[in-house]
């Protein structure tokens, strides 16, 4: 299935209409045929991931994609929690908007990343949004957008070079205007950190404060004599620049040439999304144990029926200049993950984060935090953000 836009986009520039989602059935059919003509690559030569998704195991989801999983029971669930779209700066964009039944519930902005979608929020929705049914209080409620990235699941492909990290989050501030929210609060990972980030630098009008559970920070110059920690970190970062950075160096060079291949196998996209989840979540890879197999189907199926495998790379384009590493002037709550790419030391955050209001380092999870850890992340949204609640 081809992406183009879906649904109505507002042709008022401050219209928000609702989202429906109903894929055609061709294009469930097109995908299973697919599936079952997939050309299978030769078996890796060795008997861990060392050389990428091992072919027993991409063999065992696309059976299991083609025989048993059912697309239409996340579609129920997205319409369900209630979709939206309107146009930002030209662009239609695609969110969820939940609000909780508590009328003094914090207004929060989370933001996914690649190879990511709004899914990786479902579990924590609930907790969220009603958390006296999960062991929170009235006073830990919040009411939750949850925007998909420009190129990324419904919202629009960009047709243009310029949607980059700091036109995203200025995107995201006049959603929130345009939502009715006077003051809320955000938070990221991955990519959804750095558009975090870009909004505590932009410091909209409303925006209390972020949250972030990826921190890409290092001091300039780096110390000549490095803690333990500083050098667990450094290690870290050059592992990962000489085993994991192959994908980042493609999209962010040529994802056009990617997508070719992407776009046309659905085996060829679930290989390329399933290795960074068995990579970035488990030590042991065992990613669908901790996320689940449909699940994972349910992400991947998203990036394939919308067709955004070249125009979600090209974040990566878009961005490879960088952010820099200014401090942030607004309360910054940070939370880290143990099994996550990159573990910033809390000295370096502090000097990037100088309102550092809530550092926590929690005992399980990885990249993917609310997905993998969902109550975990929950509770860190409820104790990070509690003293920029209004006094009540």
């Amino acid at each position: 299935m081809q992406h183009e836009p879906h649904g109505r986009t507002p042709s008022n520039p401050e219209e928000i209409t609702p989202f429906s989602l109903d894929v055609p059935a061709q294009a469930l059919a097109d995908l299973q045929r697919r599936l079952a003509a997939t050309r299978w690559p030769a078996r890796e030569t060795v008997a861990d991931a060392s050389q990428g998704a091992p072919l027993a195991r991409m063999q065992a989801l696309t059976d299991h994609w083609r025989e048993a999983y059912d697309w239409r029971r996340i579609e129920r669930q997205l319409n369900a929690w209630g979709q939206y779209r309107t146009r930002i700066d030209g662009l239609g964009i695609h969110f969820l908007h939940i609000r909780s039944k508590h009328a003094d519930a914090m207004p929060l902005l989370l933001t996914h990343g690649w190879p990511g979608s709004v899914l990786e929020f479902r579990n924590v929705i609930g907790p969220l949004t009603d958390p006296t049914r999960h062991g929170g209080k009235a006073e830990d409620a919040f009411h939750l957008v949850i925007p998909s990235l420009p190129g990324f699941g419904f919202s629009d492909v960009p047709d243009a070079a310029g949607w980059n990290v700091p036109r995203t989050a200025a995107a995201w501030a006049t959603l929130m205007r345009r939502l009715g929210y006077a003051r809320w609060v955000a938070q990221g990972g991955d990519w959804g950190a750095a558009v975090t980030t870009a909004l505590g630098r932009l410091q909209p009008p409303g925006l209390g404060g972020i949250h972030l559970s990826w921190h890409l920070v290092f001091p300039d110059p780096m110390p000549a004599q490095l803690s333990a920690e500083e050098q667990r970190a450094v290690d870290a970062l050059q592992a990962f620049r000489a085993e994991g950075y192959g994908y980042f160096q493609q999209q962010a060079t040529r994802p056009q040439t990617l997508a070719y291949g992407l776009a046309d196998s659905p085996a060829g996209q679930a290989a390329w999304i399933y290795e960074k989840l068995m990579a970035w979540t488990r030590p042991d890879g065992d990613a669908e144990s901790l996320l689940g197999r449909d699940a994972i189907l349910d992400n991947i199926t998203l990036y394939w029926l919308t067709g955004t495998a070249a125009s979600s790379a090209r974040i990566y384009w878009e961005n490879r200049g960088g952010g820099g590493n200014a401090p942030l002037a607004l309360p910054v709550a940070a939370s880290v993950f143990p099994d996550d790419i990159f573990r910033a030391p809390k000295r370096w955050a502090q000097r990037s984060y100088p309102q550092l209001i809530h550092w926590n380092e929690l005992p399980r999870g990885g990249h993917f935090a609310a997905w993998e850890q969902p109550a975990l992340f929950a509770q860190e949204m409820r104790d990070g953000f509690r003293t920029l609640r209004a006094p009540g």
